[in-house]
């Protein structure tokens, strides 16, 4: 295992905010992360799919194989201040392109394109304005996390917490907070940072 001590998160560059209406005219927000990695898609879809890989790199446990559409998986949350364990069904499988499920209240799209020898990552997800910068920050870290794993060089999960405590997350927090415009809350609290 590398020592996440000589890991260090690249640049705010993988994020962007997608804006929409919803049925009430209500803006939504959908954040879209695209990653190119060096591995083949199917090699990527099975890091997305299995609980094993995903218990390296996802900011979620999950008690079986989200390879499948209509299957049923609860999914534990890591790091939560109390237990979370939500059921999802698996609503579109299409290995290697296509994972869609629900996490929680998060709608997940995952898609795989081959690209430039290996592939180009891209996940959606609807996260509350308050936190998107914050969100942006964790699946800019897991993401990496998961480019080590798959690359044979593992520096072990770094979700919830673990990586708000981290300065490579408070970093992009703030570089992403910066280029979506919006306000940077007051999190971690001052006292969890010190403790």
């Amino acid at each position: 295992m590398l020592d996440r001590d000589q890991y260090t998160p690249g640049p705010a560059n993988i994020a962007r905010i997608q804006k929409d209406r919803g049925q009430n005219n209500e803006e939504k927000w959908t954040l879209v992360l695209v990653k190119d990695l060096r591995h083949s898609p199917e090699k990527v879809w099975q890091a997305l799919i299995d609980p094993a890989h995903l218990r390296e790199w996802a900011p979620f446990d999950a008690d079986g194989s989200l390879g499948t559409a209509g299957t049923t998986v609860k999914l534990t949350t890591v790091g939560a201040p109390a237990l979370r364990v939500t059921e999802t069904k698996v609503t579109r499988a299409d290995a290697p392109e296509v994972l869609e499920y629900k996490w929680g209240d998060f709608n997940m799209r995952w898609k795989l394109e081959a690209f430039g020898g290996g592939t180009r990552l891209t996940l959606w997800t609807n996260i509350g304005h308050r936190f998107i910068a914050m969100g942006a920050a964790g699946w800019h870290i897991c993401f990496d996390v998961l480019d080590h794993l798959l690359s044979g060089t593992p520096i072990g999960r770094l979700v919830g917490p673990d990586a708000m405590k981290f300065d490579g997350w408070q970093r992009l927090h703030a570089e992403y907070a910066k280029q979506f415009g919006i306000e940077m809350p007051n999190w971690p609290p001052r006292a969890a940072q010190e403790s």
